[in-house]
């Protein structure tokens, strides 16, 4: 550590050292992984268990390790909300398709009861 009179301690050193710009971008480049468990006992009983798991990295770095759980929440994305709406058409041209053919079906059966009595 370094000291300058009437100054406090500079822990990084004052002569070139990383600024906080070169350690994000390094941080982000290669990302950290900080994991942990908490575990609540009383008398030898685990009540309660909390595993965190923390990822710091840039969005290129997440999906190179196959992390994109951001693009399918419709919170976090406009496309996650764009693919349920999709769905939700598709799902909903399918039973108007069923609704139809059961409409185009029923008079027939009607003729078919009525020739039968």
């Amino acid at each position: 550590m370094t000291a300058t009179p009437g100054r406090l301690p500079d822990p990084y050193g004052s002569g070139g050292g990383a600024n906080l710009a070169d350690i994000l971008e390094r941080v982000l480049d290669k990302g950290v992984v900080i994991a942990g468990d908490i575990k609540i006992n009383l008398l030898d009983i685990e009540l309660l268990t909390i595993k965190l798991r923390l990822i710091v990295a840039s969005v290129d770095k997440a999906r190179e390790m196959g992390i994109d759980w951001w693009e399918n929440d419709p919170a976090l994305s406009s496309g996650a909300h764009r693919g349920e709406l999709a769905q939700e058409n598709a799902e909903l041209r399918r039973r108007i398709e069923e609704l139809e053919g059961r409409e185009s079906l029923e008079p027939a059966e009607k003729e078919s009861r009525e020739r039968h009595q």
